[in-house]
């Protein structure tokens, strides 16, 4: 999750779309095609950059967000919140993996 300052886009940006889910999520893809790329949360001050667009970098995740909604269940170990961590606004509910 990164603050909006801090991100950009340098290539492709005409080709940027967006798909607001809800009113706190604002989902952004490649229009050519249909990758995700990142995810706006504008009342929360974030961006959530997937982290494979990035190829230079080093990302090890400590925590899944919003995993209630998964497709792609994960058996990683790593912590599954229902949502947003508390501090960032959300529930803070952990799910089981």
């Amino acid at each position: 999750l990164w603050k909006p300052e801090a991100v950009s886009v340098i290539q492709g940006a005409d080709k940027l779309k967006t798909f607001e889910k809800t009113e706190i999520s604002q989902r952004q893809y490649c229009s050519d095609c249909g990758g995700h790329v990142m995810t706006g949360h504008a009342p929360l001050g974030l961006v959530d950059v997937y982290a494979a667009t990035i190829p230079s970098l080093r990302f090890e995740p400590g925590v899944h967000v919003n995993y209630s909604e998964t497709v792609l269940p994960m058996r990683d170990g790593l912590p599954k919140l229902k949502d947003f961590p508390e501090e960032l606004g959300g529930s803070g509910e952990v799910v089981p993996e």
